[in-house]
């Protein structure tokens, strides 16, 4: 195997883990469902790596990713349905399809055409396969909620259903406050209260698409940061002798307050 390309080993490799003879009797036992949710997680390590710019883990995450791929084509090649070169083939074409500017004649004039083209391109492919007319037709229902509340967002200001600006999108936010804040207030079952959070997450990210801003990649920031000044809290505490979990709530703010000033002051 060691004079092998790297592909050709992988796929050999993951043959020999699902031998129903001598392979892996875990990997044997694998089913595209079951594998499915391993590849979400791959997908994110890899995000996760990417912005920790941890170059040197990077190409271990892709690889991780690269084997969830390995493992279905060589599960479609088992029952007959495809192989891993029917998979890079397709991939190939569609990439020769929808760039004509670059393996045709086409010519585009800046990345705000090229974005339409592409939209244009990938709105034919879906009329043609998929039976539901829907302008949002396809949108993976498996997508995290907040990826999936901006794709439906931009497929519908597609056919113009869409504010023309940030500050009536602000407006709109005040109001599902409000409401949120009134079904509090009146102790509406969860149920409501849910659905009028919903509202409320749904509009923000309709904000964050207006002002340029990808949702998923601003609350992993606040995430991080949240992360850091926490546990910068956490040194603090352990400095003091008394942990977090024995100080009133105003001490825990203050506290808070001071992993900003540092946070600020380092940075």
């Amino acid at each position: 195997m060691s004079g092998e390309r790297g592909i050709d080993q992988l796929l050999d490799v993951m043959r020999r883990l699902r031998d129903p003879d001598r392979g892996c009797p875990w990997d044997i036992e694998q089913t595209f469902a079951t594998i499915a949710p391993y590849t979400i997680e791959e997908a994110y390590e890899v995000a996760d790596a990417i912005e920790r710019e941890d170059w040197a883990a990077l190409p271990g995450e892709l690889g991780d990713l690269l084997l969830q791929v390995v493992y279905y084509t060589q599960m479609g090649a088992e029952e007959g349905r495809f192989d891993f070169e029917t998979v890079a083939r397709a991939i190939a074409h569609k990439m020769i399809e929808r760039h004509p500017h670059v393996f045709g004649d086409d010519t585009v004039t800046g990345s705000g055409e090229l974005r339409t083209v592409w939209e244009d391109r990938k709105a034919a492919e879906r009329a043609s396969k998929c039976p539901d007319s829907s302008v949002l037709a396809d949108v993976p229902v498996g997508f995290p909620a907040l990826t999936r509340a901006l794709k439906l967002q931009k497929r519908a200001a597609r056919v113009g259903f869409d504010w023309g600006a940030a500050e009536p999108i602000l407006a709109k936010i005040e109001e599902e406050i409000a409401e949120l804040r009134a079904a509090v207030a009146e102790g509406a079952p969860l149920v409501e209260r849910e659905l009028e959070l919903g509202d409320l997450l749904f509009t923000v990210v309709n904000l964050a698409r207006h002002l340029g801003i990808d949702p998923e990649t601003a609350l992993r920031a606040t995430n991080a940061k949240f992360e850091r000044r926490f546990r910068s809290m956490e040194v603090t505490a352990t400095a003091d002798g008394r942990p977090l979990g024995g100080r009133a709530l105003d001490d825990l703010e203050a506290m808070w307050a001071e992993a900003k000033t540092r946070e600020r002051a380092s940075g």
